[in-house]
């Protein structure tokens, strides 16, 4: 029904190879991205995470480089698909068609681009909202449903959307329950001059950067596994709940900015994702036990898009970054006996 390779069963793997294969991939990702380290290693949490990720920042900066690279490291099967006003919820998830057989015509599902291990949905907020939901059961369920019909898409599975900032014109924002899909929103900042240079350097000569495959879905499936399997004491895991908590404005916890400036608070899976992210980190590290650090780590990431601003913040340029912040000044971490 796909073009998307079968890939063979998982291996078990340990903590030491989990960092070494993390490193070799950001390796080998680095020798086409110029910087953007910390992006990167939060791009690649991400997946590991089993998760979704939505990289903002204006044209040029490689956002769609950086996925396509992610793709031929990992050696697994790409799609792209270029979200515009006019693409239609059958372009992603596919359509049935009828065909002609022995039998006399009959309908066959004819899969969509959305078939495939990691999806590139390049400019997601250029689609309507109608397009956009399209995306829901296939990043939460990890399947498609056609006309009564409900088909699987094989593991590992990523949606890694672009998109420009919501100021730009002819673009629309994404829902809120589409937003809260997304494991990580990630900014793509701006890369000071000295990286500039060798952007110019690698981008305008006759030699391109080439990468080789380190790792594949196989891999990627058991570090996974490992990852959901890092123990975490109670003390941190009450501690990204209570940094969850401080985002809601009616929480005592909560700072001056967050009950001023927000409108809404972070769902339960931000705090899934701080701890998954959190481990992850962990893993990364070398550590086989998640610390309070790893988790502020990956607090903005985690939270920037689940928090909800009012008016008045978005009129006076307060960022959810700087709430977020806020929040992990005002919420102490634990003390350990």
């Amino acid at each position: 029904m796909t073009d998307q390779a079968t890939q063979p069963a998982p291996a078990s793997i340990g903590p030491e190879e989990f960092a070494e294969h993390a490193q070799r991939i950001e390796r080998e990702v680095g020798r086409v991205i110029v910087g953007q380290q910390a992006l990167v290693r939060q791009t690649l949490i991400c997946m590991l995470a089993n998760g979704h990720a939505l990289l903002e920042g204006v044209p040029g900066l490689g956002k769609t480089l950086l996925v396509r690279t992610m793709a031929e490291v990992l050696d697994c099967a790409f799609s792209r698909i270029q979200f515009t006003p006019d693409l239609m919820p059958a372009d992603i998830v596919g359509t049935n068609i009828l065909v002609e057989e022995e039998g006399g015509r009959q309908f066959r599902f004819q899969a969509g681009p959305i078939f495939a291990n990691l999806v590139l949905a390049d400019e997601i907020n250029r689609a309507t909202p109608k397009t956009q939901s399209a995306l829901l059961e296939a990043m939460q369920e990890q399947q498609v449903s056609v006309a009564r019909q409900r088909y699987k898409l094989e593991p590992p599975f990523f949606v890694l959307a672009t998109q420009n900032p919501l100021e730009m014109e002819g673009t629309y924002p994404l829902p809120e329950a589409q937003l809260d899909r997304f494991l990580f929103k990630l900014w793509v900042p701006f890369p000071p001059e000295d990286d500039l240079i060798a952007i110019m350097d690698r981008t305008t000569g006759s030699q391109s950067a080439a990468v080789e495959h380190v790792a594949s879905g196989a891999d990627l499936v058991a570090m996974q596994r490992l990852a959901r399997g890092v123990p975490i004491a109670p003390h941190v895991t009450a501690y990204a709940v209570q940094l969850l908590s401080a985002t809601h404005p009616d929480n005592e916890r909560a700072p001056g900015l967050v009950k001023e400036y927000v409108r809404y608070g972070g769902s339960p899976r931000g705090a899934q994702a701080l701890v998954l992210a959190g481990k992850i980190q962990a893993l990364i590290d070398g550590r086989f036990n998640v610390a309070v650090d790893d988790i502020r780590e990956v607090a903005l990431p985690a939270l920037r898009h689940r928090v909800i601003r009012n008016f008045e913040a978005e009129a006076e340029g307060i960022t959810p970054d700087a709430i977020i912040r806020s929040v992990l000044d005002a919420v102490a971490p634990p003390s350990v006996d």
